[in-house]
């Protein structure tokens, strides 16, 4: 997710302007006629915090969405991968966040309208810049990982030149498999509703085919997108849409059946989002909180911190081993690894 397209979304409907409020003074679901409150022992989601979720592979690091990305971090602790997905002409899902190839590639124009082959030429890390994520236009020295996918440069040890590649779901599929990822359907416009169920028709059939319908939750800023691909994959986890949210934040309306986290900015124009009040209300109502960053807040250690000492059951970070750094310094219980939970006793 991004903060461009959040905000953008957000402006379409006043609904959204009433999440702030919310972040603040929570409304009760069970004044709102919401469900039974499922508990903590029908979501175990809740019981795997906490998360260190790598973003896009952790996009400030590494080149977005590449398996060079993905593995390195994984290597340094990180325990789910979130990842985008698009289309390509001959209906191959490949992980990339944009819906054209022209900031983070060699390349231009469209996914959609290219093949998987022509896509999987293409120089993934071409733009990215250490610290920055993709910066296109600087001095061709800002880039050090430009041209291993073409071979006019070495890979770093250990990795080859399809690893700087755009690669396939199936491939991130099959490489981790026994890594949790939460995966968003992307679409070629906010516009393009068709494009976005599209995606969510051969996601639920990819998930299927890998037999990878355990440790995966699925989302979309789309709902129209994440209601079909419950439709189609019922037995997958989900995040909700930008109306799932903003109606959960509004009035305490549940989001759809099968939702297991709530994935939200730190900050929505400037103001707290993922506060420890909301935290606390979805963790009453069954559900884990899932923090993305993507320019709504500073990434930086008293950041992390403060979300940690919130009870976020995951932070999505761009930045891999400094949140594992922290992680590992205060001895923070991961999943499978015991160690200190802050909110143990809240």
């Amino acid at each position: 997710m991004t903060s461009g397209r959040f905000r953008r979304i957000a402006a379409a409907t006043t609904a959204a302007l009433a999440v702030l409020a919310l972040a603040v003074a929570p409304a009760s679901p069970a004044q709102a006629g919401g469900k039974p409150r499922p508990g903590h022992s029908q979501n175990p989601w809740l019981k795997a915090r906490v998360l260190h979720i790598a973003h896009q592979g952790g996009e400030s690091e590494a080149p977005s969405n590449t398996m060079y990305a993905y593995r390195r971090a994984v290597d340094r602790g990180a325990d789910m991968l979130e990842l985008d997905v698009h289309s390509t002409a001959d209906d191959v899902l490949v992980a990339i966040h944009d819906a054209s190839v022209d900031r983070t590639t060699n390349g231009t124009g469209l996914i959609r309208d290219k093949t998987y082959r022509e896509v999987r030429k293409l120089d993934a890390a071409y733009h990215f810049v250490p610290g920055q994520n993709a910066v296109p236009g600087l001095p061709p020295a800002s880039y050090p990982l430009r041209g291993i996918r073409t071979y006019d440069r070495k890979a770093p040890r250990g990795y080859q030149a399809s690893d700087f590649a755009i690669p396939s779901l199936r491939q991130v599929l099959t490489r981790f498999r026994n890594v949790p990822i939460t995966i968003e359907i992307k679409g070629t416009t906010d516009a393009d509703t068709e494009s976005f169920l599209h995606n969510a028709r051969l996601l639920a059939t990819e998930l299927k085919q890998t037999h990878r319908t355990r440790n995966i939750i699925v989302t979309s800023f789309n709902d129209l997108a994440v209601a079909e691909f419950h439709r189609l994959a019922p037995e997958v986890a989900l995040a909700p849409g930008m109306t799932g949210l903003t109606n959960y934040f509004l009035a305490g309306v549940r989001p759809i059946d099968g939702t297991v986290a709530l994935q939200v900015p730190v900050t929505f124009q400037g103001l707290p989002v993922a506060t420890p009040e909301f935290i606390a209300r979805a963790h009453a109502d069954g559900y884990a909180v899932h923090v993305w960053f993507s320019g709504t807040a500073p990434e930086d250690e008293p950041t992390y911190n403060r979300l940690i000492d919130a009870c976020a059951d995951g932070l999505m970070s761009s930045f891999p081993t400094l949140l594992e750094r922290i992680l590992r310094q205060r001895h923070i219980a991961r999943p499978g690894t015991p160690g200190i939970d802050p909110c143990a006793t809240r």
